[in-house]
């Protein structure tokens, strides 16, 4: 009986280690702009840092872009890339800037499990930088899409004119 039970609790040891919860192994991406730690730490503030190089997020309602309606184009607070137009931005109501639609070629996306389940990212094409990630619960009459995007990781450029 004891090696019944023995052999039961190795097997279910082993079946909590499954490969289904190890971590995958990323192969390096390369951007067209990249910098070392330093640089960035240099270049942008403490929260956008955070936000754009280490994936983290800023807490809702606390950009003012969320309810910036102007006309213009949101950038990469990193390098200045245009990521979203005004005109594709919407209120969610979740806390963060939201749009329906990305500026194609722009924005790349990846898959992040940090949280316990999958989800859609988003980051900069041209450096990489964290924006947020993409959901399927946005405007149904547009995309259906909510790119739900850290304040911290843009910058506005308004529309001249």
């Amino acid at each position: 009986m004891k090696k019944i039970a023995l052999i039961m609790i190795i097997s279910l040891f082993f079946s909590c280690n499954s490969s289904a919860q190890k971590t995958e192994t990323k192969t390096k991406e390369t951007f067209d702009i990249t910098k070392t730690e330093a640089e960035w730490k240099a270049q942008l503030s403490a929260e956008q840092y955070h936000v754009l190089r280490e994936a983290g997020t800023e807490r809702p309602f606390s950009s003012p872009l969320d309810k910036n309606y102007e006309k213009g184009v949101y950038h990469c607070a990193a390098c200045d890339t245009p990521l979203f137009k005004s005109e594709h931005k919407f209120d969610s109501g979740t806390g963060w800037p939201s749009f329906d639609r990305v500026i194609e070629g722009n924005v790349a996306f990846g898959t992040d499990t940090k949280i316990g389940y999958t989800r859609d990212e988003e980051h900069c094409a041209t450096c990489g930088g964290h924006l947020g990630h993409v959901f399927n619960d946005g405007p149904r009459e547009t995309t259906g899409k909510r790119h739900c995007i850290n304040g911290d990781a843009l910058k506005f450029v308004p529309a001249e004119g």
